[in-house]
């Protein structure tokens, strides 16, 4: 299974290709001006990529890179790069995921933990479920002895319309198996900030 994102991987249909049309015309604009002539299909393409992730299955993604291995201490993938929806406004948040697990016989491509978080953040999203739809997915999937995910990002709902703040960012984590224990989480928190 071929599991990353290409935007040529996502068919266009007319119907959306149509609706942006209508959309750019409701907003005053001349769709069969020059510069906005494409831009139905350019936006239609750009949101079937954008929402690729319901078209993907993220257990499948770490399923076809699982192994036996006897290591049972923390594995860490930090500042893996998210970009997503916000499903109220339609703007785009962004950001950076820090992801643990400590293995339970089992380990997983390290690739694939990163291609997960791509599956969750292209759909339309609010930062804390798609914090705990990465935490369930690796929790479930590789029955790890504990697993914690952090999500930093910014949205542009809060940047470019209401409240306007430039320089705010939002933080949502959660916990599972041993990153329950106060020394275990504090340790992964302590890695995921140290340079």
């Amino acid at each position: 299974m071929k599991d990353d994102f290409n935007i040529n991987t996502f068919p266009i249909t007319e119907e959306i290709k149509v609706n942006f049309s209508k959309i750019i015309e409701l907003l005053g604009e001349d769709t069969g001006r020059e510069g906005l002539e494409k831009t139905p299909l350019r936006a239609a393409k750009a949101m079937k990529f954008l929402t690729g992730g319901y078209e993907k299955d993220p257990k499948q993604i770490l399923q076809s890179a699982m192994f036996n291995e006897d290591y049972n201490e923390m594995v860490i993938v930090k500042d893996i790069e998210l970009y997503s929806l916000c499903e109220h406004h339609m703007l785009p948040f962004f950001g950076k995921a820090h992801i643990a697990y400590i293995p339970n016989g089992k380990i997983v491509g390290l690739s694939k933990i990163p291609r997960v978080v791509d599956v969750f953040s292209r759909r339309l999203q609010v930062q804390e479920r798609l914090t705990e739809q990465i935490l369930d997915c690796i929790n479930e999937t590789l029955e790890p002895i504990g697993v914690g995910v952090v999500i930093e990002a910014s949205h542009m709902c809060m940047m470019m319309r209401g409240v306007q703040k430039q320089n705010s960012t939002t933080t949502t984590s959660g916990f599972r198996g041993a990153f329950k224990d106060t020394d275990t989480r504090n340790e992964f928190l302590k890695l995921i900030t140290s340079g």
